[in-house]
């Protein structure tokens, strides 16, 4: 049984990421120990709400050291939600700019789309090759709650390095729905809140661990 930690840093829906976790198979702890957080077999990093309130949080906890060494050690990551977010190097918010952990070069902002939030159930384009989408029809849909969103890949392409895997899905205009890294991975949607989908990426990461 996979051990998962989910990293309590203020932010996030802390139990239902653990019951889904749980149903799944895994053997969860939810906690900021910065030894727990390191050694587990995975580590998932939550978040909602805003940005810079989701970084200042992150950083009190020392959860970017965390990532880095996780990452050093090529020990696999998920975030969820804004935890996916604070992965680019910034986020701008009310005019008002934060820097993230800078995983990936980029800038979370805000959609350009009719309505917002983004709330609700949405299909996603998954590329070929994609670890977390495996086995899974198009069409699928995943359950969205934001109204910030990368809404450009910036990470330039290496002759050296295979390029991350980018979903993307659409509301008023593309934006990213998760990116596959390495042992870095992040859906801009809530598996945990999406129902069988959900469940099977969630299945389909603990695969990977």
């Amino acid at each position: 049984m996979a051990r998962v930690v989910i990293l309590d840093y203020g932010s996030g829906n802390l139990r239902s990421a653990e019951r889904a976790l749980q149903r799944v198979g895994a053997d969860v702890e939810v906690t900021a120990d910065h030894r727990a957080a390191v050694e587990a077999d995975g580590l998932v990093v939550p978040g909602v709400g805003a940005f810079a309130a989701c970084m200042r949080g992150l950083l009190e906890v020392g959860g970017d050291k965390i990532i880095d060494h996780r990452l050093a050690g090529d020990r696999p990551v998920l975030g969820i939600c804004v935890g996916m977010q604070v992965l680019f190097d910034q986020g701008v918010e009310h005019g008002m700019q934060a820097n993230g952990c800078g995983q990936w070069p980029g800038t979370v902002e805000r959609l350009e789309a009719d309505v917002l939030p983004h709330m609700g159930w949405n299909e996603v384009d998954a590329p070929e090759g994609s670890v977390l989408f495996a086995g899974m029809e198009p069409g699928t849909r995943f359950y969205f709650v934001h109204s910030y969103g990368v809404r450009r890949w910036e990470l330039e392409l290496s002759d050296s390095i295979a390029p991350p895997l980018v979903t993307w899905a659409e509301h008023g205009e593309r934006f990213v729905a998760a990116v596959e890294n390495g042992p870095l991975m992040a859906t801009q949607f809530h598996p945990e809140k999406s129902g069988e989908a959900g469940a099977r990426l969630l299945r389909n990461w603990l695969d990977t661990l």
